[in-house]
């Protein structure tokens, strides 16, 4: 039986600690609790989850709202990472 987390990893196997590694630099769309999302390049993030990005869009159901030079996302506001554009095989 695979765990939920396992699902959102994928086939790969990936840890979130590889997985957050691997993005980092990249594209990524950051969702929080509220349902906004903040979409722009990953700078960096630390053990709670607050995260630093560069290039940051804002956007409120699904319309563009604000765009940012860098923005800092406290970790516990942050319902999931995911990276952008990536197709899967």
């Amino acid at each position: 039986q695979r765990s939920c987390m396992a699902e959102i990893i994928g086939p790969a196997k990936r840890s979130p600690t590889e997985f957050l590694k691997q993005v980092t630099g990249r594209p990524v769309v950051v969702k929080l609790n509220t349902g906004v999302d903040y979409r722009g390049v990953l700078a960096c993030l630390d053990g709670y989850m607050n995260i630093a990005m560069e290039q940051t869009e804002e956007y409120v159901n699904g319309q563009l709202k604000n765009k940012y030079g860098d923005a800092f996302i406290r970790g516990n506001n942050v319902l999931y990472i995911s990276t952008v554009g990536v197709k899967k095989r």
